[in-house]
């Protein structure tokens, strides 16, 4: 029985950018050759974290949901506890909710994407419009 999970690790922030990539393709190879479907996957990239871990203030943070059999599960986490990149990981099953929850969150997010970001002509336009009625109001 296939049940669904989301993982969030921390990566430390010494990597480059293709270093980083590379442990984040590990892991996603990992899931993928132990059977595992990646639903989705999140680089949230360099943020700070709430506290220092080994005198560290940064990290590399990222998010991959995967539909898998449980008995993978400790094989990633024994994968994360073996790798020095990673600083800190949390792997957990999603219930009916969560799961629903997930599902609007990804294609919320895959509808902004699509929606197309306004030219700068068109910005400092409607700021000129804005400004305009602002001034007339006076």
């Amino acid at each position: 029985m296939l049940n669904h999970y989301e993982t969030a690790f921390i990566l430390t922030p010494v990597l480059s950018e293709p270093q980083m990539k590379e442990a984040v393709e590990k892991f996603k190879n990992l899931l993928i050759e132990n059977g595992a479907k990646i639903e989705n996957e999140e680089l949230w990239g360099l943020r700070k974290l709430a506290y220092p871990i080994k005198k560290l203030t940064n990290g590399f943070y990222i998010v991959l949901q995967f539909a898998s059999e449980p008995t993978l599960i400790e094989k990633l986490e024994v994968q994360y506890r073996r790798d020095e990149r990673v600083l800190r990981f949390l792997t957990f099953r999603l219930d009916k909710y969560a799961l629903e929850y997930a599902e609007k969150r990804i294609s919320k997010k895959g509808v902004e994407k699509s929606v197309e970001p306004k030219s700068a002509a068109k910005k400092q336009e409607e700021e000129v419009v804005v400004a305009t009625d602002i001034e007339m109001e006076d």
